[in-house]
């Protein structure tokens, strides 16, 4: 037992070796870019394009954030990325799991024709939805508001059907039956025992919900026209001028742009892993 054991226990610590190893390889190619561009936020434009390449931070980060906040109303625009993201992160982590619980528990008629047009509506290209939109917006009276940024993104298609594979996978339909007999109404179905169950996978759609809208360009580009209202990606590119790009500055930017990110996932990371996790053991 104790010589077919050693043997084993040395495979097992081996194959941890190498994957601690590859785990390091990832990080580092992961937080590479970060890296560079805060070396980068802390030169200029002529070190940045310099070979060999600077590898050492530079002094000027503070002298460019301080011209980022000066040429636009940069510290504005993160607190309307911070608005409408988070809105977006909410309102997808509920209405989605809202319509997810529809599709997966609730009998009506037409729900799986209905259901496939939602999940074929994934497969259109986001620019082609760019025109109707705006009309709408339009005609609403919407056009460089905020709210034309936080609407059209409360629910994806992408998050309905993840919150409807979820709830299937994780509440039985028994379960659903025992509380109507109980007497409690669709709602209370949903808010007191499927919302309480699959609260992890409606948190971890939300983070996404709310990195995709922060990081989002095209629409709020498209529909944003004064300098009070941009979202941070907008701002950064009213950093660049038609005819050169200050590296240093646009980096600047960037960096201030993707801190909120870092600090977001620091602070939710493990909740987010957990309800990946969770969606994964309990099909």
């Amino acid at each position: 037992m104790t010589t077919t054991t050693a043997p084993r226990r040395r495979r097992l610590d081996r194959v941890r070796w190498w994957t601690y190893l590859l785990l390091g390889v990832a990080t580092v190619a992961c937080l590479f870019p970060l890296y560079w561009m805060f070396i980068v936020a802390t030169t200029d434009t002529a070190t940045a394009t310099r070979m060999p390449p600077e590898v050492v931070p530079g002094g000027n980060f503070l002298h460019l954030a301080g011209l980022v906040v000066d040429t636009v109303p940069f510290v504005q625009s993160l607190l309307n990325s911070l608005v409408v993201a988070t809105a977006i992160g909410i309102g997808q982590a509920v209405l989605c799991a809202l319509a997810g619980f529809a599709f997966a528990k609730l009998r009506f008629p037409g729900r799986n024709t209905l259901f496939l047009v939602v999940v074929l509506t994934m497969t259109v290209p986001t620019q082609l939805s760019v025109i109707p939109q705006y009309l709408i917006m339009s005609e609403l009276g919407w056009v460089d508001t905020l709210q034309a940024l936080i609407v059209p993104g409360l629910a994806s298609a992408f998050g309905i059907f993840w919150m409807r594979q979820h709830i299937s996978a994780t509440i039985s339909d028994e379960l659903v039956q025992a509380a109507r007999i109980d007497g409690a109404s669709t709602g209370q179905v949903f808010w007191r025992i499927a919302f309480p169950i699959v609260r992890p996978a409606a948190f971890v759609l939300g983070l996404f919900g709310f990195v995709t809208a922060w990081n989002d360009f095209l629409w709020p580009f498209i529909v944003l026209k004064s300098p009070e209202r941009y979202t941070a990606q907008i701002a950064i590119k009213a950093l660049q001028n038609s005819y050169d790009v200050d590296l240093g500055l646009a980096m600047s930017g960037s960096f201030l742009a993707t801190v909120p990110l870092v600090v977001l996932f620091v602070l939710a990371g493990r909740r987010m892993v957990a309800g990946i996790l969770e969606g994964a053991f309990k099909g």
